[in-house]
């Protein structure tokens, strides 16, 4: 650990014990109520090289306060700032109901979302993205620490469209082989949308359970095939609701920008950023155990070619599967598969272990021989 460390504190029972020059150093305090401390107050510790994220700070208190410590005050904002923790399904959709369609306008994420479109995608209003750089610094944080409890080779990612129907062929293989991996320990992330992005979360959501059981969730959801029908998300709690599970866990990562599309409650664990440029580059940055690639759009195409850059200088000591799911797509209606093959043999790309295939199974072979592949090597 490095010696210039701050200690992060983000509860009243972690405050530290000061030594005995009652100096308490180097330390971030985030959303504390020293209120709350009287006690601790009261018996004059003097902070030096500390920082204060949307704490409250009673008046007796200030005088304590060094001043190479840096005090960011709570932000008069729809949303807080310096969360320090990730979102979760509840708290993300705090008042809604799914059995009352309507609360979904009025939740928190729509509070949040609706501020943002009306203060703009890029605003002049300095408190405003001053606002959301810290809230998405503080989400990348918790996200780190979320992730430090896993080995990166295990983090796999799914990139696609969010127009996949539920009722596609391509959303359940899509569902199989996310369901495949997590049976077989890995964390699967995505983007936390609609479509390949949540049938991504739903088969970590369906992980241990029998195909009969997913074959009725796929029922459920299919009453609304696309998010922009009506019983998307509340069918979604349906099935959360008729199969609950705490084993599994699975990271979204949305973002605001693209707020008009739900994000999918099937996530345990959601990272939701303002800021869709540094979303996109961190789900790229985290899938160290490989991308699979369902048919998409331009931002799959964009996400193509930034983790061949990224696999080609090995940017992050080594390259990781790139797995393209839909032989059809990626070698006719987007030739992109082919292209890459051509560049490779060219010398243009190095490092790029690619692989395509229809096969969901096949999909997760290729996951897991890389995994396989790495653990040979520590022997």
């Amino acid at each position: 650990m490095s010696a210039n460390r701050y200690t992060e504190i983000e509860r009243i029972s972690e405050l530290p014990a000061p030594d005995n020059s009652k100096r308490i150093t180097r330390f971030v305090f985030e959303n504390i109520d020293f209120t709350q401390v009287p006690q601790y107050v009261a018996a004059g510790h003097k902070f030096t090289d500390c920082c204060f994220l949307g704490c409250t700070i009673p008046p007796e208190m200030e005088c304590c306060i060094g001043r190479k410590c840096l005090v960011f005050p709570s932000l008069d904002l729809t949303y807080n700032a310096f969360r320090s923790e990730l979102y979760t399904r509840d708290s993300l959709y705090e008042g809604y109901d799914h059995l009352a369609p309507e609360t979904f306008a009025t939740c928190y994420d729509s509070r949040i979302y609706a501020d943002y479109i009306a203060q703009g995608k890029h605003s002049d209003n300095m408190l405003e993205t001053l606002g959301r750089s810290l809230h998405d610094h503080s989400i990348e944080e918790a996200m780190h620490d979320f992730l430090s409890h896993f080995d990166e080779k295990q983090i796999v990612a799914v990139m696609g469209g969010h127009a996949l129907r539920r009722t596609d062929a391509q959303y359940k293989s899509v569902v199989l082989l996310s369901k495949t991996l997590v049976e077989k320990g890995k964390l699967m992330a995505s983007g936390g949308g609609p479509g390949a992005m949540e049938a991504t979360h739903l088969g970590a959501w369906m992980a241990g359970r029998s195909n009969k059981e997913l074959e009725d969730a796929l029922s459920i959801l299919e009453k609304a095939p696309t998010f922009r029908d009506e019983g998307w998300l509340a069918t979604a709690f349906e099935v959360i609701g008729k199969y609950p599970q705490t084993r599994y866990r699975s990271l979204g990562i949305p973002t605001w920008f693209y707020g008009h599309e739900p994000s999918t409650p099937f996530a345990t664990d959601i990272a939701k950023f303002f800021s869709n440029s540094i979303r996109e580059d961190t789900l790229l940055a985290i899938a160290m155990g490989g991308i699979i690639y369902t048919p998409g759009s331009a931002g799959t195409l964009q996400e193509i070619f930034q983790d061949a850059a990224q696999n080609h200088y090995e940017t992050f000591g080594y390259a990781s599967p790139m797995v393209f799911l839909g032989r059809e797509f990626f070698t006719k209606d987007v030739p992109v598969f082919p292209l890459l093959e051509d560049l490779v043999k060219k010398g243009r790309y190095r490092n790029l272990p690619i692989s395509l295939t229809d096969d969901p199974a096949e999909a997760a072979k290729h996951i897991l021989a890389f995994t396989e592949q790495s653990d040979n090597r520590k022997k």
